[in-house]
């Protein structure tokens, strides 16, 4: 089995595979301060629950951009599993030309779903993401990594606005059911939601126009659930796809 694990800003996916398939798959929350023993902890515990052997993961890699987490989890796969993780950064083989100036720039997460989404889709493609930031990637017919934009997730802003303000509150996001809110929660729902809609659904039009008129959108990320199926130019939705890439690359990577 192999265990994927893709540390983000607020959360930390972690995923089981056997071959292909991935036969289970958590979120904990993500944590600088948590030691190596701490995780294992969780980790342990999971696997448990899940009925799952950890004497059976034979391979590890790792996606992360939260730099401090990175070495906690190269340590737990070590101690876990006598395993040295792949960690995806330089060196690595995406099989994918990443185009932007400072190639090194692009996050190991972005890397990771770009691969899963040329994978199972082709190019051209446009994958959007919608976790503490939201991401744009935009993939080439070629198979290229042209480049992308980021913008603030939606968590982010509502955080912005009860923090940078008197007296908006913390809200629920959550569809509202009209966009002319009625109350302060509702208007909040409303610029939020609906605002983020209006954002994606821009941003994918200028990419489309960008890549010539067509593409294959695939959106990814929690708050993705909430919204993909309200804006018409997504086409998919994958809920896995960063760990799908990452189980990609390690097999792209395993024999060196």
């Amino acid at each position: 089995m192999l265990l994927a694990v893709d540390i983000g800003n607020t959360n930390v996916a972690v995923g089981i595979f056997q071959e292909e398939t991935l036969v289970e798959h958590w979120k904990v929350r993500s944590d600088a301060e948590k030691t190596c023993d701490e995780y294992k902890v969780i980790l342990r515990g999971l696997l448990r629950a899940s009925l799952l052997d950890e004497t059976q993961i034979k391979g590890a890699i790792l996606s992360s951009v939260v730099p401090p987490l990175t070495p906690v989890f190269q340590e737990l796969c070590r101690g876990m599993f006598q395993i040295k993780p792949l960690t995806v950064g330089p060196g690595l083989k995406t099989g994918m030309p990443i185009l932007y100036e400072n190639p090194l720039e692009v996050g190991a997460d972005r890397v990771a779903s770009a691969v899963a989404a040329l994978e199972k889709y082709g190019g051209p493609c446009i994958v959007v993401d919608f976790g503490t930031a939201t991401t744009f990637d935009a993939l080439s017919a070629q198979g290229e990594y042209l480049g992308g934009a980021i913008a603030p997730g939606v968590r982010i802003s509502a955080e912005a606005l009860y923090a940078k303000t008197a007296k908006l509150p913390r809200i629920e996001i959550a569809r509202p059911e009209r966009a002319i809110g009625r109350t302060t929660v509702t208007s909040m729902q409303s610029g939020l939601y609906y605002g983020y809609i209006g954002l994606v659904s821009s941003l994918i039009q200028r990419f489309l126009d960008e890549l010539g008129g067509e593409a294959v959108v695939v959106a990814t990320g929690g708050f993705a659930s909430l919204v993909h199926r309200e804006i018409a130019s997504i086409g998919y939705y994958e809920p896995d796809l960063v760990l799908g890439g990452l189980r990609i690359l390690y097999e792209r990577n395993r024999k060196s």
